[in-house]
């Protein structure tokens, strides 16, 4: 297991100051319908929501840009919204939370993916997607790989795949080529449908049920994990495989070195949601800052379980992560 350094960490967030990283994936707008229950409907066996307030939020792969920016980095966000007033919602978002709508692209031919999350009683009531999961035009891919060659000085690309359609097969391997003849090394947080698709990346982060799911096994004990893991490392010709699994942790699998068992770091468990983002975000920021792989890998695991201890989908900040780790010291 790796030891953590506050003194390391430190001086990792300061060589990311300001890092340009590329964030190319699904962007979403998350929006929340708040409210009370207090009786039944007459028309139909289902709770009536005396409603509140509505919220909205960056989701997808915005939050992943997020959580860079709160260490310290400066994401490209480059995706694709719709001409709609979703779309518009995003970018105004964006310009909020002080991230670059610049480089996003804006498709006629489908809706900007937007979750609606209907909240009574603060517990979840349902949810409506409005999505369009067809991939890309010529034209977005054209305008996808036109931003990443406008950004000279890339320290680094994450590809965040939701299963929404940007990520198409044409378009990951005209990004992966780009990265390689650049050497800029990329980050792959992946779906199902293109999980063999991402070739020669740096770190392939799935986790435990999209690695079964993909290979077709149960994945009951680590040593399956770790069997998947390496066969995923000839059959992708990637350098690292980062397995998350959940509450026992994550996985490293590298090649010609013994596997590494990452156990989970949270104290409390509140809310899941957006850990994995959390999760890519900082191991990208961390070995574009100069940590090796397992270093980087156990301080996205800290990070990781620092957002799951509070309600709500909350990014790290570089404050939050060296106080983590220097409370590991302590203990």
């Amino acid at each position: 297991m790796v030891d953590l350094s506050a003194h390391r960490t430190r001086q990792y967030l300061s060589s990311l100051k300001g890092a340009p990283i590329a964030v190319i994936g699904d962007v979403m707008l998350d929006r929340y319908f708040w409210g009370s229950v207090h009786r039944v409907s007459p028309e139909a066996p289902v709770p009536v929501i005396d409603f509140d307030h509505e919220t909205a939020h960056l989701g997808g792969a915005a939050n992943v840009a997020m959580n860079l920016a709160g260490l310290g980095a400066r994401p490209l966000l480059i995706g694709v919204v719709g001409a709609d007033a979703a779309g518009q919602q995003v970018r105004a978002l964006c310009e909020q939370s002080g991230l670059s709508g610049e480089h996003l692209a804006v498709s006629t031919l489908r809706p900007t993916t937007t979750k609606t999350r209907i909240i009574g009683n603060n517990q979840q009531i349902a949810r409506i997607d409005h999505e369009v999961r067809d991939y890309i035009d010529e034209d977005v891919q054209r305008q996808v790989l036109s931003a990443i060659a406008l950004c000279s000085d890339l320290r680094g690309i994450v590809l965040e795949d939701y299963d929404k359609g940007l990520l198409s097969t044409p378009l990951i391997a005209e990004v992966t080529s780009m990265a390689t003849q650049r050497g800029i090394p990329v980050f792959v947080d992946p779906k199902r449908r293109q999980f063999f698709s991402y070739q020669h990346c740096t770190v392939f982060k799935p986790n435990r049920k999209e690695v079964s799911d993909a290979m077709g096994e149960p994945m009951r004990s680590m040593e399956d994990v770790e069997r998947a893991g390496r066969e995923l490392l000839h059959r992708l010709h990637c350098q690292s495989v980062l397995v998350t699994l959940g509450a026992e942790g994550m996985m490293l699998i590298e090649h010609d070195t013994e596997a590494q068992c990452v156990p989970t770091r949270a104290r409390k468990v509140s809310d899941v949601s957006g850990a994995g983002d959390t999760t890519i975000a900082t191991l990208a920021a961390m070995v574009c800052a100069g940590s090796p792989i397992p270093e980087a890998a156990a301080l996205a695991n800290v990070a990781a379980g620092s957002v799951v201890a509070e309600p709500g989908i909350v990014a790290i900040t570089s404050d939050v992560l060296l106080r983590e780790v220097a409370h590991l010291g302590e203990g």
